[in-house]
């Protein structure tokens, strides 16, 4: 018995570090530690991982809930021995018999009496306030402009009453439905079903949507992964659109430097407002900061007459907008050097596969050291086998498991709500482990279930992107308002997608009408009965609505219509997509160009350090020495010299793109005009 406890605990606490490692690695992808408030950081991490903890502590909640059941039908005496045998409830006979010969053993993992219950709840009702209460108000305050604590907490009160007001007159609406029906009796307690059953219907329509699209997108993205040729195409798609992405985002952000350029300018260090202006200051880049330092007058005075200076409300807006430009514009410069590398890689991956000698040769090969993994275990023929030949097959046949159980999944979405006879699949894989007693098999079907579920789900939030109101960008670029109402989605779709998971497996007794024992997740969301129209009709007939979805899915309905709005999307029959592939396949070749003359540069200089770097002759020094001295006598003599040789240096072929120029050209090529360059463009 003691072992038996100890074991529980150890898996229970086994699975609570997990799951937070886990969170806290996805939070370290998605967000920045070192920039963003840790209030964001934190608020984001705690609902990430209690959606996580209640997706992979519930199978064990199922197995013990099965143990109880057997318990219970093993204390109650034999149906054949009661003369009234015939005359059982149907419902209770839809449930499977256990064989009597066989005792009850309890799980590995059983979780005593009393535990569970009280941590659904806190898991439960935290990840409630979380989403309801906490995370939209952090959002607004992170999201505001204001100086001062007190100036964000009134914008955040301001933006949130609408929101709490929409949310208010929902809830009132269904309570003066139930209050005037003449049969029930408010308590507390169905007050308080009213408000589980409320939020779970609006999780359930959002989750019905975003798993409909999962279930789809998610083996055909495998698919698709395992064409290279196609993956290259889509990739150059991408490009052209990141490109004029990022072009739009430089320009939005030269605007808004050059606003505070003219507010800085006018505003001087003695103004009351200059406080504020030193604020913003500090989130623009550091080029532009230098820029506007070097053309402020510390000694000005200002003249309250002459000048008219920007209200503080004017400075939370420029403040605001300047926080969201500098994240934009890093974001996109981030993002265009990743696919930039994607690109080279399929480039490259296309360009080994019709290699005789086996061997991955990169384009741009790392200039570090490789370790130990790519000395002895990840060679380039190791490589050249995974690429070019394993990798695709990997991922189709990953695309074929995932095809079966997305349809697995919509068969029984389609069917759960039917128990003589069972048509979910998943219910009948369950109710063949209960009657052997199989727990663990019980749980490894469950976690397999749930988490399948949970991918499409949280997959499909982690890709739509909203404009740019919402959007989880990798690699520390997601900004904190798109941080916060990813948990928000969080916490609202992860109770209605584990009441769905335990009606297809048919331990939902609101919906499959059995008398079995229930789940102590069940008995704290309360009795949906209390409003039957949601019970019996909402929560067992729209989730039929996930054909439809996955049908329109499958033949990309939707990318379509948007692609005709004037939305740019990659489908393959169109002049404007072919167009777009075009020009990304131009970007990428031109950076290509830039990248490979970088290199010539960078290998010729190698070259020539080592070839002359270690010598030194006496005469080419006392020359040296002679055209400093004559220059200091004839510094126009030593300009035109230095004119010449730029000149002449400058033959080398240059890419014409003015974001990409200076980067081309290598390192102490043109030292001799720095000085003059920065004296010219001081005033400007």
């Amino acid at each position: 018995m003691c072992c038996s406890s100890s074991m529980s605990a150890l898996a229970l606490a086994l699975e609570i570090v997990v799951v937070f490692f886990l969170a806290l690695f996805l939070l370290h992808r998605y967000g920045d530690f070192r920039k963003q408030q840790r209030m964001v950081l934190f608020g984001t991490l705690l609902a990430w991982y209690l959606c996580f903890l209640i997706v992979f502590i519930l199978p064990l909640d199922v197995s013990t809930t099965i143990y109880k059941q057997c318990k219970i039908d093993h204390e109650e005496p034999a149906p054949s021995l009661s003369p009234s045998a015939n005359h059982t409830d149907a419902n209770t006979s839809a449930t499977p018999t256990k064989s009597a010969g066989k005792p009850c053993y309890k799980p590995w993992s059983y979780i005593p009496d009393g535990i569970m219950p009280v941590f659904w709840r806190v898991v439960y009702w935290t990840s409630q306030c979380l989403t309801w209460l906490l995370l939209p108000f952090m959002q607004s305050y992170a999201r505001s402009g204001g100086f001062s604590i007190t100036g964000k907490i009134k914008t955040a009160l301001i933006e949130n009453a609408i929101y709490y007001g929409t949310y208010l007159l929902i809830f009132g609406s269904l309570l003066i439905y139930v209050a005037v029906h003449p049969e029930w009796h408010l308590s507390w307690y169905e007050l308080q079903s009213i408000g589980i059953t409320a939020a779970n219907t609006w999780g359930l329509f959002l989750l019905v949507l975003l798993l409909g699209y999962g279930l789809v997108e998610i083996p055909r993205s495998y698919w698709n992964s395992s064409r290279h040729g196609h993956l290259l195409i889509k990739t150059y798609f991408k490009a052209s659109k990141l490109m004029t992405e990022k072009a739009d985002a430089e320009e939005n952000l030269e605007d808004i430097m050059e606003e505070v350029r003219k507010v800085s300018e006018s505003i001087k260090y003695n103004h009351p407002l200059r406080k504020y202006i030193d604020t913003v200051l500090r989130k623009c880049p550091l080029d532009y900061q230098e820029k506007m330092g070097r053309n402020m007058d510390d000694y000005e005075d200002f003249d309250d007459k002459q000048n008219t200076y920007p209200s503080e409300k004017s400075l939370v807006k420029l403040h605001k907008q300047v926080i969201y430009a500098v994240q934009r514009h890093n974001r996109t410069q981030v993002q265009w050097q990743i696919l930039l590398q994607q690109a080279l890689h399929l480039e490259d991956v296309a360009k080994n596969e019709s290699s005789t000698a086996h061997q991955f040769l990169h384009s741009f090969p790392s200039s570090e050291p490789p370790n130990w993994v790519g000395r002895y275990l990840y060679t380039p023929t190791a490589e050249w086998y995974w690429e070019c030949l394993l990798k695709c097959w990997f991922y189709r046949c990953l695309s074929v498991v995932l095809s079966v159980f997305s349809v697995c999944v919509v068969w029984s979405e389609c069917t759960f709500f039917s128990t003589r006879p069972v048509l979910s699949l998943f219910a009948v894989l369950i109710q063949l482990a209960e009657r052997d007693y199989n727990y663990l098999y019980i749980q490894v079907a469950c976690f397999l279930t749930i988490s399948f579920l949970c991918t499409c789900v949280y997959s499909t939030v982690f890709r739509i992107r909203v404009f740019n109101y919402y959007y989880l960008a990798p690699h520390h670029q997601t900004d904190a308002y798109s941080l916060q109402f990813s948990g928000m989605l969080f916490c609202r779709l992860t109770p209605p997608l584990c009441l769905n998971f335990l009606g297809l497996i048919h331990m939902d007794s609101a919906i499959s009408h059995q008398q079995k024992e229930q789940t102590a997740y069940t008995s704290i969301m309360g009795s949906m009965r209390v409003l039957s129209f949601i019970a019996n009709g909402f929560y067992i007939y729209y989730p039929m609505l996930i054909v439809i979805l996955c049908i329109a899915t499958y033949f990309s309905l939707g990318t379509r219509c948007l692609n005709l709005l004037g939305f740019q999307q990659f489908v393959g029959d169109s002049e404007m997509t072919s167009d777009l592939i075009d020009e990304g396949r131009e970007l990428i070749r031109r950076e290509k160009r830039k990248r490979q003359r970088i290199e010539d540069g960078e290998n010729r200089r190698r070259e020539w350090k080592e070839r002359y770097g270690q010598r030194e002759d006496p005469s080419v020094r006392s020359h040296e020495m002679k055209e400093t001295s004559y220059s200091d006598r004839n510094p126009q003599a030593s300009h035109s010299q230095r004119d010449n040789m730029e000149l002449l240096q400058d033959a080398e072929p240059l890419d014409y793109n003015a974001d990409t120029v200076e980067e081309s050209r290598p390192a102490g090529r043109y030292l001799s005009m720095s000085s003059s360059r920065s004296r010219i463009f001081d005033d400007v």
